[in-house]
């Protein structure tokens, strides 16, 4: 669902901008406002949250579309951990849906969907991997790195149950906006995919706002 806030980016405690192909790493107080904002559109922000108390609590794609009965994202979604409990939920939205089903890009995924040619590709999980690897102090392993959410992506479900990647329909300056239930740790990988149009082929920057 549609939904505008009245937040003003000039009145936010953070401001970042993460280029394409990078990652962000960043703790997120429970009742802070987090937003992501799709710069140039066409642009999927492959995001992972965490208890920043407990990290072995962590988003669930499952408790979360069990408890919403969507299989979309959008205003009015609670993201749930795997303790079945709230960790955020999204209060406005500029694009309308966005996917937890199609999961992230890999070298793996890149070498069996598209070419093995395409294997030594940067992908999400490389992002993800150098953020573990650069922030030990936070203690998250590979085994960590499970359920996501795509923002911005557009995966539609298609008659026989399946997915496909299609074009996206963010556009420059859409956004997602959550508040914080708990102390969340967030780190988003700024999708570096060129194999198929979550990225529109040209990955580009996205800006990060925290109040």
């Amino acid at each position: 669902m549609i939904q505008t806030s009245q937040r003003d980016p000039a009145t936010a405690v953070y401001r970042a901008t993460v280029p394409a192909g990078d990652y962000w790493l960043h703790r997120i107080d429970a009742g802070q406002t987090l937003r992501i904002t799709d710069l140039e559109g066409n642009q999927a922000a492959d995001t992972l949250f965490y208890n920043a108390d407990d990290t072995a609590e962590r988003y669930s794609m499952t408790d979360t579309l069990r408890g919403q009965r969507n299989v979309f994202l959008t205003t009015g979604s609670v993201l749930r951990s795997n303790e079945d409990r709230p960790m955020l939920e999204i209060v406005a939205d500029t694009c309308g849906r966005h996917d937890t089903l199609g999961g992230a890009c890999a070298t793996e995924s890149n070498t069996v969907r598209y070419d093995l040619e395409k294997r030594h590709m940067h992908a999400c999980r490389d992002s993800w991997m150098l953020a573990v690897a650069q922030h030990p102090e936070y203690h998250l392993t590979k085994r960590d790195i499970t359920h996501n959410i795509n923002f911005f992506m557009n995966v539609p479900v298609t008659q026989d149950g399946g997915l496909t990647f299609a074009d996206g329909i963010s556009a420059p300056g859409k956004y997602v906006e959550m508040v914080a239930k708990m102390n969340v740790l967030v780190l988003i990988s700024n999708c570096p995919q060129l194999n198929n149009p979550c990225n529109g082929y040209n990955p580009t920057p996205i800006d990060i706002a925290v109040w």
